[in-house]
């Protein structure tokens, strides 16, 4: 076990929601981030988890698959819903009826840099009109009616319109009581490193008082630490590093507490969480969707694993759970390395 100098520790509070010690938060991810998995992650460390962002035109036409997205068990506390839209009457709608659903907070999505969203206006769209993001803001803290209003979203559209400072002041201002920022602009989408830099300027921006979220390039515990340390934020978000992997959140907990490091969980218990995270889809989504849906999880549940592509090969072809926990369970240890 490696040990390192521990962090001191920064207690975190959204409104009147206890966050706790250098909070670690479970990024909102499409497709990915549904209640299953916001179970496993909770249970493996992670201090606040959201919802995958959830369209407000779908949400105000009362369907069935955003009102699904919405779902969440009381285990999952604290969490959030994240919406996203282009239309202000949209949002306030979707905000009330997202309130009514009685999560902790509602958060909303300004900075997914998906073509098919920027295109409506909505997402890292507002980043091109501050005046729009703004008036979205204040309409969603409006129709909140009191619940935390929190925002996710990029330092700019590109490296000419990083005003990133000025958007956590304008919104502050507004009411909103948390800001997560994904150290890129929408042009670099997932590319190039993340600037955090541009977080630690923000923390040190003069009156900003609201928590501010760190979120990019943090798949580790130590780059956890390094972006508390580098940046001061308030918080750190996990997103692609915790697929198939929510033991990192336990682990970074245990490192920014103590200096040292985890071991990385055994085979078997590799196999157990994804076995536990199959069940729980079912239970959610029905026997057919809960069994599609966890096909995106597989390959980094078994990611390094000797056989874990004919392990992957052999369980993709299967329909229903009670043959995919039968492979999952049985793959005898004995049969099971690691790549070195």
């Amino acid at each position: 076990m490696n040990c390192e100098g521990k962090m001191s520790s920064v207690y975190m509070k959204i409104e009147k929601i206890d966050i706790g010690k250098n909070p670690l938060f479970l990024a909102p991810m499409e497709d990915v981030t549904d209640s299953p998995f916001r179970q496993i992650c909770r249970k493996k460390g992670a201090n606040i988890v959201y919802t995958e962002f959830i369209s407000s035109e779908a949400i105000i036409r009362d369907s069935d698959i955003a009102l699904h997205k919405m779902h969440f068990e009381e285990v999952e506390r604290p969490f959030g819903i994240q919406i996203f839209g282009g239309r202000e009457e949209a949002m306030s709608g979707a905000a009330k009826v997202a309130v009514a659903n009685n999560p902790d907070l509602v958060d909303i999505n300004f900075g997914c840099p998906v073509y098919k969203i920027v295109k409506k206006g909505a997402g890292s769209a507002c980043l091109k009109d501050l005046d729009m993001m703004e008036r979205m803001a204040g309409t969603v803290v409006d129709a909140a009616g009191g619940l935390p209003v929190t925002v996710k979203t990029r330092l700019g559209w590109d490296d000419k319109t990083i005003r990133i400072q000025e958007v956590g002041m304008m919104l502050q201002n507004v009411g909103v009581k948390a800001l997560t920022v994904h150290a890129r602009t929408r042009c670099q989408k997932y590319k190039g490193d993340a600037r955090w830099e541009w977080l630690k300027m923000l923390k040190n921006t003069p009156g900003l008082e609201i928590p501010i979220i760190g979120n990019g390039d943090v798949t580790s515990p130590r780059l956890a630490k390094k972006m508390f340390d580098e940046t001061g934020v308030d918080g750190v978000m996990i997103g692609r590093g915790a697929i198939g992997n929510p033991w990192v959140f336990e682990q970074t907990r245990h490192y920014l507490e103590t200096g040292e490091l985890l071991p990385d969980p055994t085979i078997r218990e590799r196999l157990e969480l994804c076995a536990e995270q199959l069940r729980l889809s079912v239970a959610h989504h029905g026997e057919k969707y809960g069994v599609i849906i966890m096909k995106k999880h597989y390959g980094q549940y078994l990611k390094g694993i000797r056989n874990g592509k004919k392990l992957r090969a052999a369980i993709m072809e299967e329909k229903e759970m009670a043959p995919v926990l039968e492979l999952l369970l049985n793959f005898r240890e004995e049969k099971l390395y690691a790549v070195a």
